[in-house]
């Protein structure tokens, strides 16, 4: 009989978890965990098309336009036409910037609270193990 291996199941379930409790994270910026991914990526890489966010992101193509437009209406980001029409520049626009560093601060709170349970080192051998997979 075949038998499954519970660790890939864990890792959804830790994703999940950890979405979840950024989504609760990121409202007080009035921001999704989707979308700050969005932003993040914006921020890491400078301006962006929208082909290089999804595939960078490893999401859907048309999910990455509605978040975009989305965080565009909500003044996050700027859009521009490339050369080709179908073509879309995305970059952070100032108010953007300008919050980056309480939205930052938010994050690292996020992120230490869900790391304290691990020692640096163990950090170091849970990112190379992933790393792998």
């Amino acid at each position: 009989m075949l038998k499954l291996n519970p660790l890939i199941h864990e890792l959804f379930q830790r994703s999940r978890l950890l979405s979840k409790e950024l989504n609760i994270a990121l409202k007080e910026h009035g921001l999704f965990a989707a979308q700050w991914s969005v932003i993040y990526s914006v921020y890491q890489h400078g301006e962006m098309t929208l082909t290089q966010i999804w595939k960078y992101l490893n999401v859907e193509a048309p999910t990455i336009t509605r978040t975009v437009n989305r965080l565009e209406e909500m003044g996050w980001l700027v859009t521009r036409e490339g050369k080709d029409r179908r073509e879309k520049y995305v970059s952070l626009t100032e108010n953007a910037i300008l919050q980056l560093s309480d939205i930052k601060k938010t994050i690292i709170r996020f992120e230490e609270q869900s790391l304290r349970g691990l020692s640096g080192e163990e950090e170091k051998l849970l990112m190379e193990l992933l790393k792998k997979i």
